[in-house]
């Protein structure tokens, strides 16, 4: 039995990032937390290469994995503010900007990651069809 990756495309690379992006993230102590800084990092080269590599072999349109994967970093932030949330209601009472934040580091790195798969792919297309002219 196989599992055909194109139906289930986005959950491998969406729990990479975010795991990649979470741990780090969740491993600041909250007195010294400090967004955008928290969350820029080697951990988005990581957003980026997910959101190429998705884009490459998904099969899907650039929005769709521009939007599934641009979610994972501000499903981080999300996570810990629910968290924190429950531990101290007092905490994050800005969360919403927490989100929008996140949601700009986000798609600064998976627009230009999701660009790139594209690329990959129209250069990959373009072989096949300079192949067939011949």
């Amino acid at each position: 039995m196989s599992i055909d990756w194109r139906k289930y495309w986005w959950q491998p690379g969406f729990a990479l990032a975010f795991l990649a992006v979470g741990v780090p993230y969740w491993l600041i102590p909250y007195n010294k937390l400090n967004l955008p800084d928290a969350l820029l990092g080697v951990e988005l080269v990581v957003v980026f290469a997910v959101a190429a590599l998705a884009r490459v072999t998904s099969g899907k349109s650039f929005m769709r994995v521009v939007v599934v994967m641009g979610a994972a970093v501000p499903a981080v932030v999300m996570a810990r503010v629910v968290v924190d949330g429950v531990l101290d209601y007092s905490a994050h009472n800005l969360w919403p900007f927490e989100v929008v934040i996140a949601i700009l580091v986000s798609g600064a790195v998976v627009v230009p990651g999701v660009l790139v798969g594209s690329v990959v792919l129209w250069l990959a297309h373009r072989g096949q069809d300079d192949g067939q002219a011949g």
